[in-house]
């Protein structure tokens, strides 16, 4: 069996890789996929703590984070193409001036 240490350093490892694609990256849509690996390595810790301690809580909390994850994607992809409808890039520091 593997040691729950080796896994909450890969969740640190894909953590520090999307945090380092949201800060580097100026593309909206990597941005939403490093937002995205972040929560998936959060998941891998939850469930790595959970079944260290042999608790089923680190599984239903992965669950939850899945579950929000599902809906901001939903509500990030809706806005962001309704605005690359309208400006036809998806730069986020050309969208940063956006006007009414």
């Amino acid at each position: 069996m593997i040691d729950p240490g080796w896994y909450m350093a890969l969740a640190a490892v894909l953590f520090a890789i999307g945090a380092a694609g949201v800060l580097v990256r100026r593309n909206a849509l990597v941005m939403f996929m490093s937002i995205e690996l972040m929560l998936n390595s959060v998941n891998l810790t939850f469930v790595s703590a959970g079944t260290g301690l042999g608790l089923i809580e680190g599984q239903v909390a992965a669950l939850f984070v899945v579950v929000v994850a599902a809906a901001e994607v939903t509500v990030g992809l809706a806005i962001l193409i309704a605005v690359f409808r309208g400006r036809a890039t998806a730069d986020v520091d050309k969208l940063a001036a956006l006007k009414g």
